[in-house]
């Protein structure tokens, strides 16, 4: 495999990627005051469904797993060909991740316990959990990604494209498992062998990250003959595949979860998205010759370093200023309430998506003294490249514990029932500290400098350290 030096067009995605995650979460976010004084936040997907169109464009996930896994492969690659462990940089990479995550999963824990105790209503503090954890269905399964990396990698040396090939017909197979039968009517078996399709259809785009990085989509430096052939037959296969599952085929337009559809195509991911996601990492590779270009200008590469930098803090914290809005503009009725979704609430938007910019910027202002100790700290807590023997086992227990009560958070939120959750809250505080904290009492599996002095969460969220921003 050769050796690459460092891409923008990467980080760009990376970039690029976060931010249309905050857009899009804000945009589809509508807030309704009514007479009794309650708020709601109405769906807007169900409620105007032409809506549903505009997920073509916001769901952007499959740019996180292509940029992702292009990451993975070279890290990967590195540490295997310097002597380390599979434990030791599957934890690695696991503590960028679980670090932050934890931290402010204990701070909007903390939150939801006063309010509780404070006697603030049920529903509301359900909506408001449900609100902070929206984003985190992506942690569980790229953490699952990240452990099964060395296996994945190890078939990529061996059959390059087959394998995400090979991972999509499966896919498929689950997926038309899936379509069959009522969604009311599935047992637990079948949604279990469902639930496969979260590793499998963004296992295939991760996959292709690592042919990506190889040169077997297209070349750091540009799109190769054969990668530009190959990525037009991606964006082209991928789109005409996903009109068909859409149009005569069975499956929503919507690339978000609707209420009350007979199909989702993300819970779990489906045929549609799969077809999706193979049509935007084509499109993300044609492009990438004119992207690479306009990222030679010094302006454009500092806006992506500053908004990679800042990323981690986005993607945590881009809900919080929702609350901040709707407490100080609609609770006290200040905020104008045309129809949702009307004429006059669009026009609404703009302001909304400035104000809650104006708001985030704030928040990750005020958060950079904790970024900077947590970027002090990471260092010193992550397990060596090379651990192994019980500290390694340590390592994968604390990881498992850790995927288990991200999927909590991901799919009930931070206050399920208005109930504070404190199994899955200990679950993520011991599995982090079981992860972050494996070696032995002497201290003789102590951590590795980091690459570049930055900690990047897996699929390129970011975060500032000493040292600029990482890989």
């Amino acid at each position: 495999m050769r050796s690459m030096s460092r891409d923008r067009y990467v980080d760009f995605l990376r970039a690029w990627a976060i931010l249309l995650v905050v857009l899009g979460h804000w945009l589809i976010t509508g807030l309704v005051r009514h007479p009794d004084g309650e708020i709601t936040a109405p769906e807007l997907l169900a409620s105007v469904p032409w809506t549903q169109w505009l997920t073509l464009g916001f769901q952007i996930m499959p740019l996180f797993f292509l940029a992702g896994g292009h990451a993975a492969a070279g890290s990967w690659a590195r540490a295997r060909d310097s002597g380390g462990s599979a434990a030791g940089w599957v934890g690695q990479r696991a503590v960028r991740l679980l670090l932050p995550t934890a931290v402010y999963s204990g701070l909007v824990l903390l939150a939801v316990g006063v309010c509780s105790a404070l006697g603030v209503d049920r529903a509301t503090l359900a909506l408001v959990g449900w609100a902070m954890a929206m984003q985190f269905w992506f942690l569980p399964v790229y953490l699952l990604l990240s452990a099964l990396t060395l296996m994945l990698y190890t078939l990529h040396e061996r059959w390059g494209v087959r394998v995400p090939v090979g991972m999509g017909v499966v896919a498929l197979g689950v997926g038309a498992l899936m379509a069959a039968g009522d969604a009311s009517s599935r047992g637990p078996a079948v949604e279990a062998i469902g639930a496969l399709n979260y590793l499998l259809v963004w296992g295939v785009v991760y996959q292709l990250g690592f042919c990506w990085r190889d040169g077997l989509l297209g070349g750091a430096g540009g799109t190769p003959p054969r990668g530009h052939g190959r990525a037009l037959a991606l964006a082209a296969g991928g789109g005409a595949g996903f009109a068909l599952l859409v149009g005569p085929g069975p499956f929503p337009v919507s690339l978000i979860l609707v209420t009350g559809e007979k199909l989702s195509n993300t819970d779990p991911p489906s045929a549609a998205m799969l077809a999706w996601s193979l049509a935007q990492v084509g499109t993300a590779l044609l492009v990438a010759p004119l992207i690479r270009r306009v990222l030679e200008r010094a302006r454009v590469r500092r806006a992506v370093r500053v908004l990679g930098a800042g990323s981690m803090a986005l993607y945590l914290w881009h809900m919080l200023p929702v609350l901040i809005v709707a407490a100080a503009f609609y609770l006290t009725g200040l905020a104008p309430e045309p129809r949702y979704g009307s004429a006059g609430w669009w026009a609404l938007r703009v302001p909304w998506l400035l104000v809650l910019g104006s708001v985030l910027v704030g928040v990750v202002w005020a958060l950079r003294p904790l970024e900077r100790r947590l970027a002090a700290v990471e260092p010193r807590v992550r397990p060596g490249a090379g651990i192994r023997g019980a500290a390694a086992w340590r390592i994968w227990a604390g990881l498992g514990v850790s995927v288990w009560a991200l999927t909590y958070f991901a799919g009930h939120g931070f206050a399920y029932g208005g109930e504070f959750p404190a199994w899955p809250a200990v679950g993520l505080g011991v599995g982090t500290l079981c992860v972050a904290f494996p070696r032995r009492a002497d201290g003789s599996e102590g951590g590795t400098p980091v690459e570049g002095g930055a900690a990047t969460v897996p699929g390129g969220v970011m975060v500032p350290g000493a040292g600029g921003v990482a890989r």
